[in-house]
């Protein structure tokens, strides 16, 4: 007997997951379970993706949907990860309370650097593991390096083609290869929502449609900043002419922001509507096919822009590009293919044509450069590639992709001036320069 155990976080990682088994991306299986994982940092408040309309309609793909909240409880899944010695007690475990028996298993999880699923993968030692990414951030590097007791029973990759031509860059360490989830199959899932969230209010006409983030729950923006960040898609909208506009809030965002942009609104003579729905993207740009969809750098931009058509434009990504630290934060590739190929809400001719940014070709070699300089020791086949890229490519658009600090520890070019350029390589300075730091430090004690 086989048994596939897939994990899944939100709504539109089981649409993904729907569209992957429609499309006979997966071998068969005796019994298929969806593990139902709610990660919001208060999940006891936050709707899980069971909850979200719509979730009837694709749990029909499984035998069975568990909760991995429950599974784990009082834990929280995000911080939670069996002790080396527990793990045959775990499986042994799960094996009765999911009434496994002797089933061989195969996992299928989604951001497999951190828990839950790299937890979960720990659990069944041996198992199978198939990764699937909803999101950009699979074009980007591993974010930590992974256990290779985990990472070598990784067979392969599924993402969807948000960027066509581009290819992730997301466990490419353990020669895992990357496999298209079909875009058509992806589609029909998506249409099968929409007319999921009845309640949506109707608002005339094709209106812009803002999408917020929670980036300052990731302490990358103030909450203040963040307000201010929805606050300039508006008037950016506004400014391009559309005087119908709704806000897609995220799902944990503060009232406080949908009442600004309500008086932003009020200001500007727009009539604003703020979704309390909590529904995907998707079917809103199905149901109100947007004039315009505006964001930082939601993934939502590129099957808006990809899978429908739809005009699109960003705004913000300069700042963050500044604010994501440490460098290796994971969200800086997403950052930096959003910055580069779309274009900027401000940019009103570059908006009503959607002008490409960067090409294929290049955006690969930029992701693959940024992706050394932020993970060299899971990548060092990528240096010698990041150093022509530099030497050739950096300019004043291009450096906003790069911290010069990162790219002197790395010893890349565009880092420290040309004459300088030995001191990084330099044993005898670094030990001198360490030595000037603490005796700093000792003085300033």
């Amino acid at each position: 007997m086989t048994t596939q155990i897939f994990l899944a976080s939100t709504l539109y990682g089981t649409a993904t997951l729907a569209a992957a088994l429609d499309s006979d991306c997966f071998g068969p299986a005796d019994r298929r379970i969806l593990l139902v994982c709610n990660n919001a940092a208060t999940p006891e408040t936050t709707p899980g993706p069971a909850e979200m309309p719509g979730f009837e309609r694709l749990r029909e793909r499984f035998d069975d949907v568990l909760s991995w909240n429950e599974t784990i409880s009082p834990f929280h899944p995000g911080g939670w990860a069996p002790r080396l010695d527990d793990v045959p007690l775990w499986e042994r475990h799960l094996r009765l309370l999911w009434n496994l028996g002797d089933d061989d298993v195969e996992l299928v999880v989604e951001s497999i650097q951190v828990n839950p699923a790299l937890g979960f993968c720990q659990l069944f030692t041996g198992a199978p593991v198939t990764v699937y990414a909803d999101g950009l951030m699979s074009y980007g590097p591993t974010r930590n390096k992974i256990d290779p007791l985990v990472g070598t029973r990784v067979d392969r990759l599924l993402h969807l083609d948000l960027v066509p031509g581009l290819k992730p860059v997301l466990l490419t360490e353990f020669g895992v290869e990357p496999e298209i989830v079909p875009t058509d199959a992806f589609l029909k899932v998506l249409a099968e929502l929409a007319d999921t969230g009845d309640e949506l209010p109707g608002v005339g006409g094709e209106p812009a449609l803002l999408l917020g983030q929670y980036l300052s729950a990731l302490d990358i923006l103030t909450p203040q900043e963040e307000e201010e960040l929805h606050v300039r898609m508006l008037r950016g909208a506004v400014r391009l002419g559309h005087t119908q506009v709704v806000f897609k809030p995220h799902p944990s965002a503060p009232a406080r922001w949908s009442r600004a942009l309500e008086k932003e609104a009020e200001k500007l003579g727009a009539a604003l509507t703020v979704l309390d729905t909590p529904v995907l993207a998707e079917v809103l740009y199905q149901r109100m096919r947007p004039a315009l969809v505006v964001g930082c750098f939601s993934t939502a931009l590129f099957t808006a822009s990809a899978l429908y058509g739809l005009p699109v434009a960003r705004t913000g990504t300069g700042t963050l590009l500044e604010r994501l630290t440490p460098y290796e934060n994971s969200n800086r590739v997403p950052v930096t293919i959003v910055d580069a190929l779309l274009p900027e809400l401000s940019e009103q001719t570059a908006v009503g044509e959607q002008r490409q940014g960067m090409a294929v070709e290049a955006l690969t070699e930029l992701v693959r450069t940024v992706s050394f300089a932020m993970q060299p020791k899971i990548y060092p086949d990528l240096r010698r590639a990041a150093e022509q890229y530099l030497a050739r490519q950096l300019n004043p658009h291009t450096r906003r992709y790069f911290k010069r600090r990162r790219l002197t520890s790395l010893a890349l070019p565009g880092g420290v001036p040309a004459q300088l350029a030995f001191i990084p390589r330099n044993a005898t300075v670094r030990r001198v320069a360490r030595r000037a730091r603490s005796l700093g430090r000792a003085v300033g004690r």
